[in-house]
Parts: C-alpha cells; sequence; structure tokens
C-alpha cells in the first residue's frame, strides 16, 4: 500500500483542455488501480458532487485531437478503461476531470491507494500553479527589461546621429581666412 506514485508520473496526465488543466478519467483510474468502469460509475451514482466545471466529457474533436498528439486513449483491455468496440480506441467519449472535480474524487473514492494517488495528484497542481506564477513573473520581468532596452537603443542611436553630424563635413562653403584681394 506505501506504492509511492511518481511526481513526474502525474505530471504526464494534466492536459490543457477548453483553458483548464484536467486529467483523464482513465488515466486516474489507472493512478488510483480501479477500473475506468468503476471510477465513472461511482461519479455518476454521485453526479451532484461533479458540476461541469469539475468534470466534463470530451467532444470527439477533443478526444481525437488528444488521441492524435499524444497517442492515449489505444487499447489495453478493460482494466485500462477501454471498452472494445469496432477499432482499437475507446467507445465511450471520455471524461476529464479539473483540479477542483479531482478533488472531490477523494470523497467519492475512499481507498487507502486513491487518497495517496489524490495527495499526489493535488501536490502536482500546487506545483504546476507555483511554475506558473514563477512564468509569469519571469515574462513581466523580461517585457520591463526589453523596454529598457529599446528605450537605451533610441538614446544611442540619438548619440551615432549627433556624432555623426559632427563628423560630417560642413555643407557651407568655408571661406579662406586672411586677406583675399577680388578679381575684377
Amino acid at each position: 500500500m506505501n506504492e509511492v506514485i511518481p511526481v513526474e508520473l502525474v505530471q504526464e496526465k494534466i492536459y490543457l483542455i477548453r483553458g483548464q488543466k484536467v486529467m483523464l478519467d482513465s488515466d486516474l483510474a489507472q493512478l488510483y488501480k480501479v477500473e475506468t468502469f468503476n471510477l465513472n460509475k461511482a461519479v455518476k451514482r454521485n453526479i451532484e458532487r461533479f458540476p461541469e466545471d469539475f468534470m466534463f466529457q470530451l467532444t470527439k474533436e477533443e478526444a481525437d485531437s488528444l488521441r492524435f498528439q499524444t497517442g492515449i486513449l489505444k487499447t489495453g483491455g478493460r482494466s485500462a478503461g477501454i471498452k472494445q468496440g469496432r477499432g482499437q480506441h475507446r467507445k465511450y467519449l471520455p471524461y476529464v476531470f479539473t483540479e477542483q472535480g479531482v478533488a472531490m474524487l477523494s470523497s467519492v473514492l475512499r481507498s487507502k491507494r486513491a487518497i495517496q494517488a489524490n495527495i499526489v495528484i493535488m501536490r502536482v497542481f500546487v506545483k504546476l500553479k507555483e511554475m506558473l506564477s514563477t512564468n509569469k513573473e519571469l515574462a513581466q520581468k523580461l517585457a520591463q527589461l526589453e523596454r529598457k532596452i529599446e528605450k537605451h537603443d533610441e538614446e544611442i542611436k540619438l548619440i551615432f546621429d549627433a556624432i555623426r553630424q559632427l563628423m560630417a563635413p560642413s555643407e557651407k562653403t568655408k571661406r579662406k581666412i586672411g586677406f583675399n584681394r577680388e578679381k575684377e
């Protein structure tokens, strides 16, 4: 029971869909060591705990795109939550769970494994938020630096323009110094 769930494994199973970080029902079932069918059955028995911002079903286009990008949702038998239909893919469109939906799963699935998995998953979501926050700060600092450099570039350009003007020969004809006698 004290099997450690690698953080990297959880990170690999978080996708960005509809602008939200989510996890697939089959990936969660794998982490919880239950069948996807049973996970979804438990959720449906407690559907009032899973509003649309906690869990939603992927459209065919979203599922196809995810399948194409990652090669997931392929055959693996019932234990991987795949019902064999025509071809090698799931018969039903998968459900995905947001961070809040994953947290709510802990109240539905009460096994020790589910509790351990949920703790790791929650920590990964927190880590991702921290990384995102750090990236935003870095992006802001980079933008500030770019503005400073642009300002300095403009100032340096003005300095070079002034130097070029000083170096350029004067367009006025130079008058000779001294007494000149005019020719008649």
